[in-house]
C-alpha cells in the first residue's frame, strides 16, 4: 500500500527567514518531501487550495494544563485526547501535557492515562511527553498550586516515579529549595529537561541552578521573584537573572493577561525570538464558553470563573489560569509587542522544539521533517490541521 500524497499550494509558506509566495508543500506519508516556490506537478495527492492563506509550522505548546472542559488531572484517557483534539483545532500539532501538584497517587494514575492515552491519539496534537510542574515548589510562589502537597525535592520519590515511567521529558522545581540542584543534576543524567517554577530564588540561586542543567525559565514572570531587598541590600530575581544569563530560554504566556503589552515588548527585545517560547499554560476551559471551571482535576480542583479571556478566583483578587489557544499566542505577540509574524511564528515552532531538542523533526516546514502543518487566515484563525501528514482538522470538512 502507498503511502498517502498530500500537496499544499497557493500558500504564503513560513520559514524561519521568510515567507514564500504562491509556495508549495508535498507531504508522502508523515514527512514533508518537497518545499517549492512554484506549483509541483505530482499525480495521485490530495490537493488543497491554501487560497493565499499562511501555511505554517504545527504550533508546540511545552506547557499545557487543559482544554475543552478537560484537564490533564483528571487523569483519565478521555481528558487527555479531549485536550489534545481541542487544541489541534486551533493550531497545536505537539504537546506536553502539564501537571499540578497533587498527591502522590494522583500524580502516578495522570502518568499512567499518559501512556494509554497516547497510543490511542489519532486525532490530537501529538503528546511528546509529560511536564511536571511541582510539587517541588517553594510555599511563597505557589500561585495556584496546592500548599498541602509541596515539599522539597526527595531523591527517594523522584528516582523511584523516574525509574516507571520514560514518558517524563521536563520537570519544573523552584531552584533554592534543599536538594534542588541534586535533582537537576539527575534530572540531566535522565535526558530531562529541568525548569526553574514558583520560585523566590535570587540571581546567584539562578545561577547555579542553569550550570546544573536548569536551562529553561518556566512561565517567566509569573509565580517568580523580581528585586528584593534583604537587609537593606538589594538582590537580583529570577526575572532579572533570566535577562543577565544569555543563554537562559524563557517560557511566557502571551494571552495579553497574564503579561501586558510593556512586559512582552521587553522580554521580546532582551531575549528575542530564539530564546523565548509562547505558551497557553492553558486549564480546562480553554476552547470552551464557559464562564465558570475547575482549576486541577474536576473532583478536588479549584473553583473558578471565567471573564476577560481568563479564569479568575471567584473574589476576582488574581488569575487561576489560561484560557488561551495557541493561534491566540501568536496573535497576541503581532498585536501587542509589535512583532513580527514570522518571529511570533518561530516562538511556538522552532525555539519550543529546539528547547526540547526535537528540532531535527519538527519546528519548521523542511524537507524530512515531520508534516506538521497548518493553515491560518490575516487573524490567525485556524483553516487546517495537518499532524503527521494527516489531515485531523479541516474548517470546510464535512460531516
Amino acid at each position: 500500500m502507498h503511502p498517502q500524497k498530500i500537496k499544499i499550494y497557493n500558500g504564503k509558506i513560513i520559514t524561519p527567514f521568510k515567507i514564500i509566495e504562491n509556495g508549495c508543500v508535498l507531504i508522502i506519508g508523515d514527512t514533508i518531501t518537497e518545499v517549492s516556490e512554484k506549483n509541483i506537478e505530482i499525480s495521485g495527492a490530495i490537493e488543497i487550495d491554501a487560497k493565499g492563506k499562511y501555511v505554517a509550522p504545527g504550533f508546540i505548546d511545552i506547557h499545557v494544563h487543559g482544554g475543552g472542559g478537560c484537564d490533564f488531572m483528571d487523569a483519565t484517557e478521555t481528558a487527555f485526547l479531549t485536550i489534545a483534539e481541542t487544541h489541534a483545532r486551533h493550531g497545536t500539532t505537539a504537546m506536553l501535557p502539564t501537571t499540578l501538584t497533587s498527591t502522590k497517587e494522583l500524580l502516578l494514575q495522570t502518568l499512567d492515562a499518559f501512556e494509554s492515552a497516547n497510543k490511542k491519539n489519532v486525532n490530537g496534537a501529538q503528546l511528546l511527553g509529560m511536564h511536571l510542574e511541582g510539587p517541588y515548589i517553594s510555599m511563597n510562589q505557589i500561585g495556584a498550586q496546592d500548599p498541602r502537597f509541596i515539599r522539597n525535592p526527595n531523591p527517594d520519590e523522584y528516582k523511584e516515579i523516574l525509574s516507571k515511567y520514560s514518558c517524563i521529558k521536563r520537570w519544573s522545581a523552584a531552584p533554592e529549595l534543599k536538594g534542588a540542584i541534586e535533582f537537576g543534576r539527575y534530572l540531566k543524567t535522565k535526558n530531562i529537561l529541568p525548569a526553574i517554577a514558583h520560585t523566590d530564588a535570587i540571581y546567584e540561586e539562578v545561577f547555579e541552578a542553569f550550570n546544573n542543567g536548569y536551562t529553561l525559565i518556566t512561565h517567566l514572570y509569573s509565580a517568580m521573584s523580581g528585586v528584593t531587598r534583604r537587609n537593606a541590600y538589594r538582590y537580583a530575581g529570577v526575572i532579572e537573572s533570566a535577562y543577565i544569563i544569555d543563554e537562559m530560554d524563557v517560557e511566557i504566556i502571551a494571552d495579553g493577561i497574564h503579561l501586558p503589552s510593556p512586559l512582552l515588548k521587553l522580554a521580546y527585545k532582551i531575549k528575542g525570538p530564539h530564546k523565548i517560547a509562547l505558551i497557553t499554560d492553558a486549564m480546562r476551559a480553554a476552547g470552551t464558553n464557559a464562564s465558570e471551571s475547575i482549576l486541577g482535576d474536576v473532583s478536588n480542583g479549584l473553583k473558578v470563573i471565567i471573564e476577560d479571556g481568563v479564569a479568575k478566583l471567584p473574589d476576582r483578587s488574581a488569575f487561576a489560569g489560561s484560557i488561551a489557544t495557541a493561534n491566540r499566542l501568536v496573535r497576541t505577540m503581532i498585536t501587542m509587542a509589535d512583532v513580527s509574524l514570522i518571529d511570533a511564528i518561530k516562538m511556538i515552532t522552532y525555539t519550543p522544539a529546539r528547547i526540547l531538542n526535537i528540532a531535527d523533526k519538527k519546528g519548521s516546514i523542511e524537507i524530512d521533517k515531520d508534516a506538521d502543518i497548518i493553515i491560518f487566515d490575516e487573524n490567525i484563525n485556524i483553516e487546517t490541521t495537518i499532524i503527521k501528514g494527516k489531515i485531523c482538522y479541516s474548517k470546510f470538512a464535512s460531516g
